[in-house]
């Protein structure tokens, strides 16, 4: 049966499948001795009222397999090993498909180690929940049967996971804690880890992975590893409100000083493959500046010779469209600052906290001084494009998103043009002990974890933008030519942002593209019964293959502030 939004397991024919556990992952080399300092990687965060730590142990309570598509199933499990004094917040699961990784944060009260600056008239930080509320029992043939429980909490309090058994007898109160609620910040489901359909008859229960509802530079919101689960047909008028922690300690202790993100660098730092039929290497915004860029501003007749650091352009604001960055006029200056200059090239390094400052975002940002066109696929036919996808100066980037915990590299970003998604280390390569690959798309840039074609536009119908990647002998290693621009919570002074990072307009000028003669060259190509009309392309085709205003800097992209867009 298929529920909404996902494949949901059967129960019928289960004895021919056999489930198989989740292994687990480990990166490719044991982690170092960090430097020494603050409260990164210590194997605990103190959010103010509560300290946590991480537990990555597991016993396993059920899991069932999917009885048609690809073998995917789920798990559900207990964390173990608990240390005394400390308690669980909810129960983890996870597909079946991946290794298991995964952790929950297990807490205690602060208040009993030290002298608080809290008052001492609130209510404890974690109290246990008055009972439970039964959501939903599920039957196996093979493995018997599981029950879903609610935590209800204390008037004040909030829940922050589901309980799993495999016995229908409400669990223990003493199971888990619940948190006061203005130790809380809301959160939401976000990735669908899978759903199940009841053997006699009802709705797929979906289960979900959660994160804050706010989120980025500002967010306080804390994830504790548990997991949401719902019904297509909702809850049967049970209002079921799972939330995450939230961080009080506004020092973020947990972050690491800047002798450690350098020793996370050199560590983590990708290498960057480019293709090896790419004619637009990346070049550092100094090199660019130095060769002839002009910076035009509205009106003028003429543009002006940007200083090599930047330190004429017009700083601050916003992006009111007044100013722009353009090649020089001469074709031969023109060509030579559109082909970069890898020798100068280095990745532009802003560090800031993640999740609550229980993790550090790594973004590392690289600046091609052209963009190339790009390659338009219809079916079989795959066309180079004479303009289309053009643009001068180009910011792309990766992000490594590293446990404040210990230390780990938990996973990537990849920025693939007008949106990106989140791997798990499991899911990327690596080149070097723990150092990850990203590849660079041909002309585009924009970064994947793996060598191949993906398709920018409907994948299904096999229309759009091409983006090839492949290893060759043109990379960057990121471990060793990078420079920290930003790490605003280390505070005023301790990183120097250079003049270009405070340019906020466009680094390129608008660009408006003749695609309808760009198209007509593909359809003509294609045999008559499968061609499309010029109008059905023009829908199934990016946005940006019209035209794209100026590309802005760093530092007015969405996820300078806020979380990256997936």
């Amino acid at each position: 049966m298929l529920g909404i939004g996902c494949e949901c397991f059967c129960w019928e024919n289960l004895s021919e499948f056999c489930i198989q556990e989740p292994q687990p992952f480990a990166l490719p080399s044991p982690l170092p001795d960090w430097p020494q300092g603050h409260g990164f990687a210590t194997g605990r965060v103190h959010l103010g009222e509560i300290e946590l730590l991480k537990v990555t142990s597991f016993e396993r309570i059920w899991s069932f397999n999917q009885a048609r598509g690809k073998l995917r199933g789920i798990s559900f499990y207990k964390p173990t090993g608990v240390p005394d004094g400390y308690h669980c917040l909810g129960h983890y699961c996870q597909s079946t498909d991946k290794p298991l990784r995964g952790h929950v944060l297990v807490a205690r009260s602060d208040m009993d180690e030290k002298i608080s600056p809290y008052s001492a008239l609130k209510s404890p930080a974690l109290e246990k929940p008055l009972n439970y509320s039964l959501l939903w029992s599920l039957d196996s043939d093979i493995d018997g049967s599981v029950f879903f429980w609610f935590p209800n909490p204390p008037t004040g309090y909030k829940s922050l996971g589901i309980v799993v058994t495999d016995n229908p007898v409400e669990p223990d109160i003493e199971e888990v804690r619940c948190v006061r609620e203005d130790l809380a910040e809301p959160c939401e489901p976000w990735d669908l880890i899978g759903c199940v359909q009841p053997k006699h008859d009802g709705y797929p229960i979906r289960f979900w992975e959660t994160r804050p509802f706010r989120r980025g530079l500002q967010g306080r919101g804390v994830p504790v590893g548990t997991f949401f689960c719902d019904s297509v047909s909702g809850l049967g008028g049970h209002d079921l409100e799972v939330a995450c922690l939230k961080n009080l300690d506004s020092t973020l202790h947990a972050m690491p000083n800047l002798e450690q993100v350098h020793a996370l660098i050199r560590h983590y730092g990708p290498t960057v493959f480019f293709h090896p039929e790419e004619a637009y290497l990346p070049s550092s915004v100094e090199w660019f500046f130095k060769n002839g860029a002009l910076l035009w501003k509205y009106g003028k007749e003429k543009g002006e010779r940007i200083n090599y650091d930047g330190s004429n352009l017009p700083w601050g604001g916003f992006n009111d469209g007044e100013f722009w960055i353009d090649l020089p006029d001469d074709n031969d200056s023109r060509n030579f600052l559109m082909s970069g200059n890898l020798d100068s090239a280095e990745l532009y390094v802003h560090v800031k906290p993640a999740l609550g400052g229980t993790f550090t975002d790594i973004v590392m940002w690289i600046f091609c001084p052209f963009n190339g066109p790009g390659t338009l696929k219809v079916g079989p036919v795959s066309v180079a494009m004479s303009r289309v996808g053009q643009h001068v100066g180009d910011w792309e980037h990766f992000t490594l998103r590293i446990s404040n915990f210990t230390g780990e590299l938990w996973s990537m970003y990849f920025s693939e043009h007008s949106g990106g998604g989140w791997r798990d280390t499991s899911e990327i390569e690596f080149i070097e002990e723990n150092k990850p690959i990203v590849y660079s798309s041909k002309h585009g840039h924009a970064s994947f974890p793996h060598a191949g074609t993906y398709l920018q536009g409907s994948s299904k119908l096999g229309i759009g933008v091409r983006n090839d990647t492949a290893k060759s002998d043109v990379f960057i290693d990121s471990s060793i030519r990078y420079r920290i621009i930003a790490a605003e919570f280390l505070g005023e002074g301790v990183v120097s942002e250079p003049c270009w990072l405070q340019y906020m307009r466009e680094w390129g000028p608008t660009v408006m593209y003749d695609s309808r003669s760009e198209l007509d060259k593909v359809i003509n190509l294609l045999p008559m019964f499968v061609r499309f009309s010029v109008e059905n392309l023009f829908d199934l085709f990016p946005t940006e293959l019209y035209g794209e205003e100026g590309p802005t800097g760093p530092k007015e992209k969405d996820n300078w502030i806020g979380d990256e867009r997936c």
